[in-house]
């Protein structure tokens, strides 16, 4: 653990990179917050992409993803799976991954009873969220390339919440027109946004990325602009 990043139970008031208890041991966690004359009652936390693939929670799409979020007014959380950065412990399966989510978003919530819960995650963060959003019940969820047919599928419990999900079509790890079948067969069907021209890591489309989000979840903020 850096010397930067001490273990802490205590929510911060102010940006900070800090080490929250998780069930396999401390993971790294960074904390943003608006400006204050932007700031909303809602709180994210933001899910990155498989470990196994070099995914931490610096990742590019996870950075503007958290930018986009955090300049609509909400605070946000990032942090690291077990076994990655900082994290104690080691990669397990998805399952493990999962259970760090739920431990973040209690110790999240904990601190910040009157903020709605927001979901969001990329790729693999995308699979671990959606599975957390039943126990969660977060107000919002957002879904950036989601693992269609390894993590998630058509029978899964589709979460009781507005539901964005943003697909390159030219992904080439996440296959656009499954994600558009499994979408569309959800039942109630979330909202799909196909961003043409886009790969997997939206390379030179990043800026379009953080531009297409904010537009599509501008109205579902807790206070409306």
């Amino acid at each position: 653990m850096t010397e930067n990043k001490q273990p802490t139970s205590a929510f911060p008031e102010a940006p900070a990179e800090l080490a929250v208890t998780g069930p396999a041991g401390l993971l790294e966690c960074l904390v943003d917050f608006p400006e204050a004359d932007q700031a909303q009652p809602a709180l994210a936390i933001i899910c990155h992409p498989h470990p196994q693939h070099g995914g931490t929670m610096r990742n590019k799409v996870v950075t503007i993803l958290e930018r986009a979020l955090r300049e609509l007014g909400l605070v946000t959380v990032r942090f690291n799976y077990r076994g990655v950065g900082d994290s104690a412990g080691e990669y397990a399966q998805g399952e493990g991954e999962l259970q760090d989510l739920l431990a973040i978003a209690e110790w999240a919530r904990l601190a910040n009873p009157d903020k709605e819960l927001w979901l969001a995650g990329f790729s693999f963060g995308a699979g671990i969220s959606i599975r957390a959003a039943t126990a969660l019940q977060p107000r919002q969820l957002i879904s950036i390339a989601p693992p269609v047919g390894r993590m998630v599928c058509s029978d899964m419990q589709v979460p009781g919440c507005h539901w964005l999900i943003v697909q390159g079509e030219d992904d080439d790890v996440v296959n656009a027109v499954e994600v558009k079948s499994w979408a569309e067969a959800l039942d109630p069907a979330p909202q799909l946004l196909i961003m043409p021209q886009a790969g997997h890591f939206f390379h030179r489309r990043l800026m379009d990325l953080r531009g297409l989000l904010k537009n599509s979840l501008r109205e579902h903020l807790p206070v409306p602009r």
